[in-house]
């Protein structure tokens, strides 16, 4: 696998326009096959993929990701002081991905501010596209979701995501989206 230098790829964002070009940066020895960049309105978030912790799940993220299914989705419900939760084509957090579920990868990497975990039903094993980006630590989801990366750069657009209302667990009215999503490998 062809890796491209933190030069290459400032060069490759520039031809892409002047606000990727400016915004998104990958931090130095990224590997552009296993880092997803997170388009928001206040910014890009870079995020490092955890094959090493979660195989199967970054496979469905980037699998997801290069079939452009994240452009666009909302982030449905977001929790102050926990966590913003995005994934669902529906936007109510009941739907997912054509593809199947996904079997638990539960590990001890702890749920900390930038981690990045998949959601899922009472069965440890229906994550399917839904995931969330922590805004705080939460020790109580350690070993019992699967933590398939980290926020590398960028966490000051993931805290202006738009807040949920707490009285209806989260839910958000007018949600902010997920503009694009993409692999950086596949950034030219």
């Amino acid at each position: 696998m062809k890796r491209r230098t933190f030069l290459a790829s400032s060069l490759a964002l520039a031809a892409a326009g002047p606000a990727a070009a400016q915004a998104i940066r990958l931090p130095a020895g990224a590997d552009p096959e296993n880092t997803l960049v997170i388009e928001l309105k206040d910014g890009p978030v870079i995020i490092r993929l955890r094959p090493d912790l979660a195989p199967k799940h970054v496979e469905r993220i980037k699998t997801l990701a290069r079939q452009g299914f994240y452009n666009g989705i909302v982030f449905h419900r977001v929790i102050e002081g926990f966590m913003a939760q995005t994934g669902d084509p529906q936007g109510t957090g009941m739907g997912g991905s054509p593809l199947p579920n996904l079997p638990a990868e539960f590990s001890r990497e702890p749920f900390v501010r930038g981690t990045l975990g998949m959601a899922r039903s009472q069965s440890p094993n229906s994550a399917n596209s839904q995931f969330f980006i922590m805004f705080a630590e939460g020790s109580f989801l350690n070993g019992q979701y699967t933590v398939f990366g980290n926020v590398v750069s960028g966490m000051e657009a993931v805290d202006k995501i738009k807040r949920g209302n707490p009285a209806a667990n989260g839910t958000v009215t007018q949600p902010d989206r997920m503009v694009r999503v993409r692999v950086a490998a596949d950034i030219r």
